[in-house]
């Protein structure tokens, strides 16, 4: 089914993009081509390097670089590091069409956003981002960042999910994340109170809210890291970032509440010297849990 999927995805792109067409941009060049010019726009590029940036067969981007040089777009000369390699470098003739074709591409991409929502460009553009990190497997950077419009509906959303497809909780678990994080907002106190998003090729990934439980004391509610971004650290620097702002304002302890089970979120919680106060076996949640009180002065 994936394979399908996949496959499908790249008929659909392809003809959106215009691979499929004789001519690319409307030129008398084919996608190949047009990308071989754009390697060639960084400067000068020995043969053998330009042929492993753009995995092609030698004799392929040999006729390639005959034809642009029957057109006049490069010259290529003996390298003065190897005489046994050539170096290729775009004519001024070559800049000049390489310019004019990369200004189709930009306007043609540029109609192509002009279509969409200011949101849905930035969920178009992350999507493409987690499909290059995905298949290279480049490193999942990550961010934190304040909260924005929507950002509550995510926190209770995902809390329901995850909460139920891993502690098999009820619909009254997520009953309570809506009713803290609803409170929250409307109860808002910016000197005294703060929350966080982790965020990942523009996606939320995890949260955390740092709450006011009176003048002395503040609450850690509400952390969350999805299962797609554990093993980054997140946990924990979500947990530093809420300690340090609540140093920061004058809190002098703080306080959380949760249930018995995460071993992840536990062991963040004593790595940073929380202590458990108090335990006591409930029914909560269509489940019978453990509820657990911690906290650590600051």
């Amino acid at each position: 089914m994936a394979v399908a999927e996949v496959r499908a995805f790249n008929r659909f792109y392809t003809g959106v993009i215009g691979v499929l067409d004789r001519s690319y941009l409307a030129s008398p060049y084919s996608l190949t081509e047009v990308r071989v010019l754009f390697e060639l726009a960084t400067g000068p590029c020995e043969v053998p390097a330009l042929r492993a940036a753009l995995n092609l067969d030698a004799g392929y981007l040999s006729r390639i670089l005959t034809g642009f040089d029957r057109d006049g777009l490069v010259t290529r000369a003996p390298s003065s590091r190897d005489s046994r390699r050539h170096v290729v470098t775009l004519t001024s003739r070559g800049k000049s069409v390489f310019a004019e074709l990369n200004a189709r591409s930009d306007a043609e991409i540029g109609a192509l956003l002009d279509k969409l929502s200011p949101s849905d460009r930035s969920d178009l553009v992350a999507a493409m981002r987690k499909i290059e990190r995905l298949l290279t497997a480049a490193p999942r950077a990550y961010l934190l960042r304040p909260l924005r419009p929507g950002d509550i509906g995510w926190v209770v959303n995902r809390h329901g999910v995850r909460y139920a497809e891993e502690h098999g909780f009820d619909q009254t678990f997520e009953a309570m994340v809506a009713r803290v994080a609803g409170e929250y907002v409307e109860n808002h106190s910016p000197d005294h109170e703060a929350a966080w998003i982790a965020e990942i090729d523009g996606e939320p990934v995890g949260s955390i809210f740092c709450v006011r439980a009176d003048d002395r004391t503040a609450k850690l509610r509400m952390l969350l890291v999805e299962p797609s971004a554990r093993g980054l650290g997140i946990g924990a620097r979500l947990v530093d970032e809420c300690l340090r702002f609540a140093r920061r304002v004058g809190y002098e302890r703080m306080v959380l509440w949760t249930v018995s089970g995460p071993a992840a979120s536990r062991h963040i919680y004593e790595k940073v010297g929380f202590t458990l106060d108090k335990s006591t076996p409930e029914r909560r949640f269509g489940r019978d849990v453990e509820a657990q009180t911690w906290s650590l002065d600051l």
